[in-house]
């Protein structure tokens, strides 16, 4: 059975429907001093695929509790499905005395299932902090189905290290170049950012990255396109955090459109990652 967290309801239903496995039924009770206990009270199967994305703390605890219960209720077989792995960015100690964040969490999530499936996590060594088997799933190519007709398209990564993801959405449209960003910091404040190699004007433009959260990168990239006279831009992400006023401040810059996944459920989800997710269950 695909048994849903409160925060990747739309994904579970798609996953459900794209596998033929029933969908669990599950509830929510919050307590008077703030704690919740979820719940799988018609669970019945021998194997469980929870999914959580896991965008809180809450999620976090939510993931936790959900595996106990289908345990309990007489799961033999428990995956996990992370679409959007929280913590992710914090991959190793900073500053001496701090946490390495996600390894933390892995271990945590580690104890209730015998294998994990997560989505484009943004840096793929963190599989390795998981102690039961982590498999990984590319869903960067899903990103090109949403797009417009685009006129000499140009699919742009913010740096060097995402330029994998932009080729990939390149290649899923079937035509375009690709580029990067290149940074040029003059000061602590201001830093200017330039296509590496390909000139915009009067084209149309498509910024990849894994993650959007506030925004702010994006904008910038976006201000120093309109000064080399690009046509349209369109922002795709595999995981639409878009926290705070991010979306507002996407749109004030000049993007016609922003296009995520399911992997966060916000208003910019327009295509679902549930056809690869269910390919990697059956591996």
């Amino acid at each position: 059975m695909i048994v849903s967290a409160s925060t990747s309801q739309s994904l579970a239903s798609a996953l459900a429907a794209e596998t033929g496995e029933p969908l669990a039924t599950t509830t929510v009770e919050r307590f008077p001093d703030g704690e919740f206990q979820v719940s799988v009270p018609e669970f019945d199967a021998e194997r469980a695929v929870v999914v959580c994305a896991t965008t809180t703390a809450d999620a976090h605890l939510e993931a936790l509790q959900l595996q106990d219960a289908v345990r309990e209720a007489g799961a033999t077989e428990v995956v996990t499905v992370i679409p959007y792995l929280g913590y992710a960015r914090q991959d190793k100690a900073f500053e001496p005395g701090q946490p390495v964040s996600v390894r933390a969490i892995a271990r945590a999530l580690s104890t209730g299932t015998d294998r994990v499936v997560t989505v484009t996590p943004h840096e793929d060594s963190v599989r390795e902090f998981f102690d039961v088997p982590c498999t990984t799933v590319d869903a960067a190519g899903v990103l090109a189905d949403p797009l417009p007709d685009l006129r000499n398209p140009v699919f742009i990564a913010p740096d060097a290290g995402a330029t994998d993801l932009a080729a990939t959405v390149q290649d899923a449209y079937g035509e375009g170049a690709v580029d990067h960003f290149e940074k040029t910091r003059h000061s602590s404040t201001e830093v200017e950012l330039e296509p590496h190699e390909s000139a915009v004007a009067d084209r149309d433009v498509v910024l990849v990255d894994d993650i959007i959260a506030t925004g702010s990168t994006m904008a910038g990239a976006v201000a120093h396109l309109q000064e080399g006279g690009v046509g349209r831009v369109f922002v795709t992400c595999v995981h639409p955090v878009l926290a705070g006023t991010a979306r507002l401040r996407l749109a004030r810059a000049g993007v016609e459109a922003v296009y995520g996944t399911d992997t966060v459920e916000r208003a910019e989800t327009t295509v679902s990652v549930a056809p690869a997710v269910a390919d990697a269950l059956d591996g």
